[in-house]
């Protein structure tokens, strides 16, 4: 029980300790730009962006307050998976997206370690002590002191700091995340920072950005954060999408290439997707027809896409494209290429 207090204690306190002296005044930034107090949004910022990233093995825990520390071993839908190093993630991948239509599960073997999202490492022995880590996770999860993963600081940064009377009192070279998060951890209440700007980081993992200021650090934040819910959203979207396109027959509607209507040329099939991330189509007038199999694939950024890909049949391989989906619903799907904005399908259920 104590170790279990222990976790929650800490886990909580990695997210809200520092936002402990929010009420006091932040004027000085108004006067100063470039200073800021241990209370300041650029140090609460900062903060949170050079957090523990447990974003990485969510496959597997669930949570990206913390990750599991290898070697760890997992039953992952019925089969047990020796997780050695991060390669072995992708033996985890491989099996839960085998089916996109059951339920995955993922059972942990305890004991084992996780690192929090303030870096300390803690031992797990049991699902009761695991299920108190989630806990806390959940609580501060859609707060304003959780962790911010979308933006990653390119390191190595310098930071300067000043006494109460603005005078240069020393600067840091500061290597990485961790080291950014132990100085802002422990920066005092009776001095001020400022970071030697230009800076440049990673938004979203794919957008390399350079930051100028302090509030130009803020807007970068807001907007990444912004991406961050619509990425999230999309992703729901997906498998929304995946459950509808398993759950029925579908025709081709309309498929307009080179503007020319082609929905003609399939009007006697059907098409059937499959969990195993197969698709067959199949001639309902034709009983001597071969069926035309393909396979498909739901994926998702921004926007949700569907990669359909037939063989054997040449009216069907046109339709091997990755299509971007413009709008779904339980009864059509209507997609656009992404070569060709002019090639569009709609697939109606049945």
């Amino acid at each position: 029980m104590k170790t279990l207090k222990f976790i929650t204690a800490i886990l909580l306190l990695s997210f809200i300790g520092f936002t402990s002296c929010q009420d006091q005044d932040d004027h000085l930034n108004e006067e100063n730009p470039n200073a800021n107090a241990a209370n300041s949004q650029t140090a609460k910022q900062l903060k949170q962006s050079s957090m523990h990233n447990g974003s990485f093995d969510d496959l597997l825990d669930g949570v990206s307050c913390s990750s599991i520390l290898l070697p760890v071993t997992a039953t992952v839908n019925g089969t047990e998976v020796h997780v050695v190093n991060e390669s072995d993630y992708e033996t985890v991948i491989d099996i839960l997206s085998e089916y996109n239509n059951d339920e995955d599960e993922v059972i942990l073997h305890f004991p084992l370690s996780v690192k929090l999202s303030n870096y300390t490492e803690v031992e797990i022995t049991n699902q009761i002590e695991y299920d108190a880590l989630i806990s806390a996770c959940n609580q501060a999860e859609g707060t304003t002191n959780e962790a911010i993963n979308c933006l990653g600081i390119n390191f190595p940064i310098t930071v300067f700091s000043y006494n109460l009377n603005f005078v240069q009192t020393g600067s840091v070279v500061i290597e990485s995340e961790k080291a950014l998060y132990t100085y802002m951890t422990n920066f005092g209440n009776d001095e001020y920072f400022a970071v030697n700007y230009p800076i440049t980081a990673t938004l979203n993992s794919d957008t390399l950005v350079t930051i100028t200021s302090d509030l130009e650090l803020q807007s970068k934040i807001s907007d990444c954060l912004a991406t961050e819910d619509e990425e999230e959203q999309a992703e729901e979207n997906a498998k929304t999408l995946e459950n509808i396109l398993v759950e029925g027959a579908f025709k081709v509607e309309s498929f307009i290439d080179s503007s020319v209507e082609k929905a003609d040329d399939y009007a006697n099939y059907t098409i059937e997707f499959a969990g195993n991330l197969t698709c067959t189509a199949q001639n309902k007038v034709d009983a001597t027809a071969n069926a035309v199999q393909g396979t498909y694939n739901v994926a998702s950024k921004i926007e949700v896409f569907v990669n359909l890909t037939f063989s054997g049949n040449a009216s069907f391989e046109l339709l091997n494209n990755n299509w971007e989906v413009t709008s779904f619903s339980q009864s059509s799907i209507s997609l656009q290429s992404t070569t060709n904005a002019a090639v569009t399908l709609i697939l109606a259920q049945i």
